[in-house]
C-alpha cells in the first residue's frame, strides 16, 4: 500500500517554535547510560529513589529534589519510547483491515508517533528546569562549610570561658568569629539572591516547555479526531457491501495540515491564555507596589561588601572596642537596656570593624 510510506516527519525542517526557541542539547538522562535497560533500569530508579542524600545539610532537601526528578524524567523517557512502538503496532495491526480502517489507523499511528517524538523533546527541555534547580543545590553546599565554621568558633568560645575566663585566645577566637560571621552574611546574602534568580529560571523553563508540548498535543488530538470522520461508522447487515474507500488524500491531507500547525506554532499563537480575576490582578499588584515602596526605602548595604584583607592588624582587639574599657559592656547589657540578641550584636560589631578597617 503506497499510502504507507507518507511520514509526517519525512523531512525535518526547524519548527517555528524551534527557531524563537532552540532546541536544548539532549538530557543528561540520555547520555552514559551503562545500567541499560529493563529490571537493571527499574532497579536503579529505586535505588534513587530510596537512597540516602548524603552531603552538608543544607542542600539535603534540595538534592533529593533532583534526584526524583532524574526519576520523573527516566518514566518520561520510557513513556516517550513505548508510545512510539504503540504507533508503530496501530499501524501494523490495521494494515490488514478494511481500506478505511487501515489507512486511518496508519495515519493516526504517525499523529501518535509525533506525540511520542513531543514528548521525547520535552524530556530535553525539562532537563533545563532540574539543571537549573541543581544549580541552587550547589550553592546551598557552597554556603554550608560558612555556617559550620561560624558554630564551630563560637562553640569554642563558649567552651573557653566556661573552662578558662582569662585565657587570652578568647580574645582571638573573636576576632574570628566577627570575620566568620561578615563571611557568613555575604555568602547568605548571595544564596538568598540565587535562589530567587534560579528558581524563577527554572519553573520558567519547565513551564514554557509544558505549555508548548501540551498544545501541540492538543493540535494533534484535534486532526486525530478529524481522521476518526473518515471512518464509515454505519453498521451493514450480513453480505452488505461497504461503499469503496476514497478518502487517502483526504487523510494525507490531514496530517498535511497536521504538520504545518505544527510546524508552525509559537508561543504567541497558543491558544490557552491565562487570565486572573479581578481580586487576583489587585493582590498582585499590591504586593508588586509593596516590594517596591520597600526597596526604595531600603538602606544600601554594598560599601559593607569591601574585600577582607587577610592580615590580622586589620582587626581590632576586643578591648579596644567603644564602652569596653569603661564597663558600658557587660553582663549583655547595654547602658542598662537589656541585649537585643548576639545575632544583633555581632552584625554591628562586624559593621563597626569593617569602618575601622577602612579608615585605618
Amino acid at each position: 500500500m503506497m499510502h504507507r510510506t507518507y511520514s509526517m516527519r519525512s523531512t525535518r525542517i526547524p519548527t517555528a517554535s524551534q527557531a524563537e526557541n532552540p532546541a536544548p542539547p539532549p538530557s543528561t538522562t540520555k547520555t552514559n547510560r551503562w545500567l541499560g535497560k529493563g529490571s537493571i533500569d527499574n532497579q536503579a530508579h529505586t535505588f534513587r529513589k530510596n537512597a540516602t542524600v548524603f552531603g552538608p545539610d543544607l542542600s539535603r532537601k534540595l538534592s533529593q529534589l533532583v534526584k526524583m526528578e532524574k526519576n520523573v524524567m527516566r518514566s518520561m523517557e520510557l513513556v516517550a519510547k513505548e508510545r512510539m512502538e504503540v504507533a508503530q503496532q496501530l499501524s501494523i495491526w490495521g494494515e490488514n483491515c478494511d481500506d478505511d480502517v487501515s489507512d486511518v489507523t496508519d495515519k493516526l499511528g504517525v499523529l501518535i508517533y509525533e506525540i511520542g517524538e513531543l514528548e521525547d523533546l520535552y524530556v530535553d527541555r525539562y532537563d533545563q528546569y532540574r539543571v537549573t534547580i541543581k544549580s541552587i543545590r550547589n550553592i546551598e553546599a557552597s554556603v554550608q562549610p560558612s555556617r559550620e565554621r561560624k558554630q564551630k568558633i563560637t562553640d569554642e568560645i563558649a567552651k573557653l570561658k566556661y573552662k578558662d575566663p582569662s585565657s587570652p585566645r578568647i580574645v582571638v577566637l573573636e576576632q574570628e568569629l566577627v570575620r566568620a560571621e561578615a563571611e557568613s552574611l555575604v555568602a547568605e546574602a548571595q544564596l538568598s539572591n540565587i535562589t530567587r534568580e534560579k528558581l524563577k529560571s527554572a519553573f520558567e523553563y519547565q513551564f514554557n516547555a509544558l505549555r508548548e508540548h501540551s498544545e501541540k498535543v492538543a493540535i494533534i488530538a484535534s486532526y486525530g479526531k478529524h481522521l476518526l470522520d473518515l471512518i464509515d461508522g454505519s453498521p451493514v447487515t450480513p453480505g452488505e457491501t461497504r461503499q469503496a474507500y476514497d478518502g487517502y488524500e483526504a487523510s494525507k491531507a490531514i496530517i498535511q495540515d497536521c504538520e504545518e500547525a505544527l510546524t508552525n506554532w509559537v508561543s504567541a499563537k497558543a491558544s490557552v491564555k491565562p487570565s486572573l480575576s479581578t481580586r487576583s490582578r489587585t493582590l498582585s499588584q499590591r504586593h508588586r507596589e509593596n516590594l517596591a515602596k520597600h526597596r526604595g526605602e531600603g538602606i544600601d548595604l554594598s560599601s559593607q561588601d569591601q574585600p577582607m584583607r587577610g592580615d590580622r592588624d586589620s582587626w581590632v582587639p576586643a578591648d579596644q572596642h567603644p564602652g569596653y574599657q569603661d564597663g558600658s559592656i557587660e553582663d549583655g547589657s547595654i547602658d542598662g537596656e537589656p541585649s537585643r540578641g548576639r545575632e544583633e550584636e555581632r552584625v554591628e560589631e562586624s559593621v563597626e570593624e569593617r569602618t575601622v578597617s577602612t579608615t585605618a
